[in-house]
């Protein structure tokens, strides 16, 4: 029983430990990236017209409409300098409300009456030790002209373009590190993208699913664009938290499978004690179906009380650590302070089954040598 509730209590913190991990990822990207992503499904970029916008709107639940273009270019400032990745966005971006409470340092702004503004991730800032709205070293941005790239020694093989940084971001390591966010015209002219998008991402109208438009977007557009939900545009993130779980219950069910078998022991031990025991209740009547039942039964309380007490436990340390975290995470870079949880109650449900058909096929052959027992074997 101690072992079966050891086992079940695991499986239910490591499970709810996974689900919070999940959520917190999700939410992390969901500040970063769309309800809605549409990309060609071939190639990098795509044309942007009035036919495709036409499709677009024709499909209900649709507020927003992003225009993106986003690549890889060099950022300068006075003597530093890094590769990047420019993600130019329209000026409805900031409509989204996405990026309102990941802003650390000045405002999510791209213009202010004539002067343009760039929006830099935190991590490139600490690189480059940008400092904000300097009018003496603007951030400097260089990317390849095509046309002209073969004679890298020209002086204009590289476009050019600058802008005040004027707000800083901080959502996660691997944004803060290499985005700058900045107009779209800005993009357009700086990565001769003329009129092209690597993107468009949506902002859907309160009311709609995610699911529903989805559906009505690749009926609309065909199978030259992808459309993609959140988890879609990080499927492989995603992925390796469903195959974790996955290993999580093959690993623990392995354990729960090798305290079944002291289960199985345990009776059959029993039933060799209890030989003249059983004759004698076969004597006064007793089947072999009720002495088959009496050891399943003995099997699956042993089993249940074991689970029973470790999904309570379970349950308890969760519950508290979700309401209180009070085991910390021990990190103070970490964007959380201590261990995201969450309880699902498909986790309990399936620890049940599983702990169930385990129990069954371990007291199924004690019980069934048990209802076996003649009466004449113990008649002296």
């Amino acid at each position: 029983m101690l072992v079966v509730t050891m086992i079940t209590f695991s499986m239910i913190v490591v499970l709810s430990v996974l689900n919070g991990m999940e959520d917190v990822i999700r939410n992390l990207y969901n500040s970063f990236d769309p309800e809605i992503k549409i990309t060609a499904s071939t190639g990098k970029s795509f044309v942007i017209s009035e036919e495709l916008y036409s499709k677009i709107k024709k499909v209900d639940g649709i507020a927003i409409i992003t225009e993106v273009i986003e690549d890889n270019a060099i950022v300068a400032y006075k003597s530093e300098k890094d590769v990047v990745k420019i993600k130019g966005v329209s000026d409805n971006f900031i409509a989204q409300h996405r990026m309102d409470s990941m802003m650390v340092e000045g405002k999510l702004q791209f213009k202010k009456g004539d002067a343009n503004f760039a929006i830099v991730g935190a991590g490139v800032q600490y690189k480059l030790s940008v400092l904000l709205n300097d009018p003496f070293a603007p951030l400097n941005f260089y990317y390849p002209n095509r046309k002209k790239i073969k004679k890298p020694d020209s002086p204009d093989a590289f476009n050019f373009g600058s802008l005040k940084a004027g707000g800083v971001f901080a959502i996660e390591k691997q944004y803060d590190d290499y985005y700058i966010f900045v107009p779209l015209s800005f993009a357009q002219e700086l990565l001769e993208y003329g009129d092209k998008r690597t993107s468009l991402e949506l902002k859907l109208t309160t009311g709609y699913t995610i699911p529903d438009v989805q559906k009505g977007l690749r009926e609309s557009l065909g199978e030259n664009f992808l459309v993609l939900n959140s988890d879609e545009q990080h499927s492989s993130i995603i992925r390796a938290i469903h195959v974790e779980k996955l290993a999580v219950y093959i690993i623990l069910t392995l354990l729960l499978a090798v305290s079944s078998v002291g289960i199985y022991f345990c009776l059959t031990m029993l039933t060799i004690r209890k030989r003249k025991d059983i004759a004698v209740l076969k004597s006064m009547g007793a089947t072999a179906l009720l002495i088959r039942n009496i050891f399943m039964t003995e099997g699956m309380i042993i089993a249940f009380s074991g689970a029973l007490v470790g999904l309570i436990i379970g349950f308890l340390l969760c519950f508290i650590q979700q309401t209180t975290g009070f085991v910390p995470l021990g990190m103070e870079t970490s964007l959380v302070k201590s261990y995201p949880v969450k309880l699902q109650g498909m986790d309990f449900l399936i620890t049940s089954i599983i702990i169930f058909l385990l129990t069954v096929v371990a007291s199924y052959l004690p019980a069934m040598k048990a209802s076996k027992v003649e009466i004449t074997e113990h008649i002296k």
